[in-house]
């Protein structure tokens, strides 16, 4: 895009032709595999990430070399044994992973590639069956910048456990609260009922009896009474913690100013 912009200014190009060459810069194919998004980080501040559910490990290897090079890093969820041993064997050098196995996250990166610090989002899990999905919330608002203090199994089976993270949490200035239940799903509920900062509530399919894979949590949030819960799709752990970080960005963004 730097080329472009110099060879326009150089009189080299008209506007015509930067356009063109614009346009077709904002998308990258990958092989036979897919069409990369490449400007996506311009745009809303972080680029695309690889879901490796459903793809075969050549094709989660060839889409994480391609976006490695155009942004210095790539997150890549849901990640499989395969994934991880492919990647490892041909990992270019000068490159590292970082392997989150609880997660299922890997994320590559230029050894020198450092991530922005974009302020605090706090975490809760309800239950330890529900950390894997609150460690996919963690690992993705930290490449997003935000720091993550969380804490873990404190469900309304033992709510008493809450008080004290979540004290900790405002004291720290958290932007947003990311809440993981799975079950009844009412720790989201009863967080949002008592802070003044934005809950995002995670429904997972851990659970016993009615709990229909996460969707009488999912149902239990949505229809609450309390106005301060936004809720995402089941075990969609990446999409809240983007959604927490983009939170947190703004407001350090109006704290700066």
């Amino acid at each position: 895009m730097e080329e472009i912009l110099k060879d326009l200014l150089d009189g080299k190009i008209d506007i015509v032709t930067a356009k063109n060459k614009l346009r077709v810069t904002n998308i990258k194919a990958v092989a036979e595999v897919a069409k990369l998004d490449i400007n996506r980080a311009q745009r809303t501040g972080a680029p695309e990430a690889i879901l490796a559910q459903g793809k075969s490990s050549e094709d989660v290897q060839k889409l994480a070399l391609a976006m490695v090079q155009e942004n210095g890093y790539v997150l890549i969820t849901r990640a499989k044994e395969e994934d991880i041993a492919l990647l490892k064997d041909k990992l270019p050098e000068g490159y590292e992973l970082n392997i989150n196995q609880r997660a299922r996250t890997i994320i590559l990166k230029r050894q020198d590639y450092l991530f922005p610090k974009a302020g605090k989002i706090g975490l809760l899990a309800a239950g330890t069956a529900d950390i894997s999905l609150a460690e996919e919330v963690v690992v993705t608002a930290e490449v997003m910048g935000c720091t993550v203090i969380k804490a873990y199994d404190v469900g309304v089976a033992g709510i008493h456990r809450l008080y004290g993270p979540l004290t900790e949490m405002i004291e720290e200035k958290v932007s947003a609260i990311v809440v993981v239940a799975g079950m009844d799903a009412v720790l989201p509920i009863v967080v949002s009922s008592n802070v003044d900062i934005p809950v995002i509530g995670v429904p997972s399919s851990v659970g016993y009896g009615m709990g229909k894979e996460g969707m009488a949590g999912l149902m239990t949030m949505l229809q609450t009474c309390s106005p301060g819960l936004a809720v995402v799709n089941i075990d969609n752990g990446f999409g809240a913690g983007v959604f927490a970080a983009l939170i947190a960005r703004q407001s350090s963004v109006q704290s700066s100013n």
